[in-house]
C-alpha cells in the first residue's frame, strides 16, 4: 500500500507494478502477432525507469536529435527517428543515434539521403505517408486533417518509390482502438498498396491504446496476423507511447488555499494545469481525482485552481465527501504519459518531483527540481 505521507508535494509517482503489467501485455502482443513494438518518447521519456522497460521492450522511437540520443544512451539501442523536418545542423546527430530515419517529404529525403549514403547506408530510410483518413476528432491531434503538414499524400508518389526508400510510415491514431487501425490499414492499402510488396518495413505509428480497459487485444492480434499473411516479407512496426504508461501513476498535490467568488469555491494547489497537466487544457479533458466525483448536489464542491498567474489555470467541478481544507492531498490519476514530457516552468513555478513507487512498496525518488533548474533554462 502506498504511503502518501512519505511523498513530497507536488510529485509525479509511477507505480512499478502497474508499469510492469502494461509492459507484459505489450510484450505479449508483440510476440503473439509477430510484430515489432517500440516505445515512443513523445509520450513517455522517464528514462530512469528504462531499465524496467528494457526487460520487456528493447527499442524506441524518437522525434528529435535529443530523443534519438536518449534512445542510444538510456535504452541502449539506436532509435527509429522521424521528424517533420531535419536541419543540416541536427542531421549528423540523427545519423549517429538512429537505425531508421523516416522523412516527412520527398524534398527532405532528396536533401539528406546523400548524407545517409556517405555514412555507408547503414541506416534504413523511409517516407511518412498520409492516407488522408483518421478517426481522431480533435484537430489538434489529427495528422490527416485537410492541409496537414504531416506526410506525403499518394498523388505525389507516382508508381515507384525513390531509390533508397526501404519503408513507409503512417501515424493517424490517438488513444484509438484496433478497429480504428483496421479502417486506417484499409485506406493505406487503397492508396499505397502498390508499394507494400516492395518495401522492407511498414511503421504504423502510435496511438494504439492496447493497455486501456476494454481494448480488443484479440482483434488487434488477428488483424496484424492477417496483414502479415498478405505481405509475408514486410516487418510491421508499432510505436505507441501512451499505452506504455497508461494508468501507471499519479500526480500528488496539496491544497494551499481555498477562495470563494459568488458561491464558486476554488481549491488552489501547489501545482498547475498549464505547467504540469497541459493536455487537460489542450485536449481538453477533465482528469480523475482520487476520492472525488463529478459535481453532486449536496456535497462540498470545488474547482481546482493551479498556482500560475494564467486566469484559465483551473478546471472543475469536483465533489468530495468532506469539505476540503488547506493541507489536504489532491491526487490526479493517470498523470504519467504526456505530462512530464510537456511540462514547463512558466512563472518559475517549481516542477513536481519525479518518483517510482517500487514493487517492494518503497518510494524511489528519481529527481527533485530547484531554483538552478529554472535559472539554467532561461539563460
Amino acid at each position: 500500500m502506498i504511503n502518501f505521507n512519505v511523498i513530497p508535494s507536488p510529485c509525479y509517482v509511477m507505480e512499478e507494478k502497474l508499469l510492469r503489467n502494461n509492459l507484459a501485455l505489450i510484450k505479449s502482443v508483440k510476440e503473439r502477432a509477430g510484430v515489432n513494438i517500440i516505445l515512443a518518447f513523445k509520450a513517455f521519456a522517464l528514462w530512469k525507469s528504462f531499465p524496467i522497460v528494457r526487460e520487456y521492450i528493447p527499442y524506441s522511437t524518437a522525434s528529435s536529435k535529443f530523443e534519438a540520443q536518449l534512445a542510444f544512451e538510456e535504452m541502449g539501442s539506436p532509435a527509429h527517428t522521424y521528424s517533420p523536418a531535419y536541419t543540416e545542423a541536427d542531421f549528423p546527430a540523427i545519423l549517429k543515434y538512429s537505425s531508421h530515419i523516416t522523412f516527412n517529404s520527398l524534398s527532405q529525403f532528396e536533401r539528406f539521403y546523400p548524407m545517409v549514403q556517405a555514412d555507408g547506408n547503414r541506416i534504413s530510410c523511409g517516407l511518412r505517408i498520409n492516407p488522408e483518413y483518421s478517426d481522431v476528432e480533435t484537430d489538434l491531434y489529427n495528422p490527416c486533417a485537410p492541409g496537414s503538414r504531416m506526410g506525403i499524400i499518394a498523388d505525389l508518389l507516382g508508381d515507384k518509390l525513390p531509390g533508397g526508400v526501404e519503408g513507409l510510415h503512417f501515424h493517424t491514431l490517438c488513444e484509438s482502438t484496433s478497429f480504428d487501425l483496421e479502417k486506417t490499414l484499409s485506406e493505406v492499402e487503397k492508396r499505397f498498396g502498390r508499394f507494400l510488396p516492395h518495401i522492407k518495413w511498414l511503421n504504423m505509428g502510435g496511438g494504439h491504446l492496447m493497455t486501456r480497459k476494454g481494448y480488443d487485444i484479440e482483434h488487434l492480434i488477428s488483424l496484424l496476423q492477417s496483414f502479415k499473411a498478405k505481405y509475408p516479407d514486410l516487418e510491421l512496426i508499432m510505436e505507441p507511447g501512451s499505452a506504455f504508461a497508461w494508468q501507471t501513476g499519479f500526480l500528488l498535490t496539496t491544497v494551499v488555499d481555498i477562495v470563494e467568488n459568488h458561491g464558486i469555491k476554488t481549491a488552489i494547489i501547489d501545482a498547475s494545469f498549464t505547467c504540469h497537466m497541459p493536455d487537460c487544457l489542450e485536449m481538453p479533458y477533465k482528469p480523475v481525482i482520487r476520492n472525488a466525483t463529478d459535481k453532486m448536489e449536496g456535497k462540498p464542491t470545488y474547482r481546482i485552481g493551479g498556482n500560475s498567474c494564467l486566469s484559465g489555470d483551473y478546471m472543475g467541478d469536483w465533489s468530495f465527501d468532506e469539505p476540503l481544507k488547506v493541507g489536504d492531498k489532491i491526487i490526479f490519476e493517470d498523470m504519467i504519459h504526456y505530462t512530464i514530457v510537456k511540462t514547463s516552468m512558466f512563472n518559475g513555478i517549481p516542477h513536481p518531483s519525479l518518483a517510482l513507487w517500487s514493487k517492494d512498496d518503497e518510494l524511489v525518488l528519481y529527481r527533485t527540481f530547484d531554483y538552478e533548474d529554472y535559472k539554467g533554462r532561461n539563460g
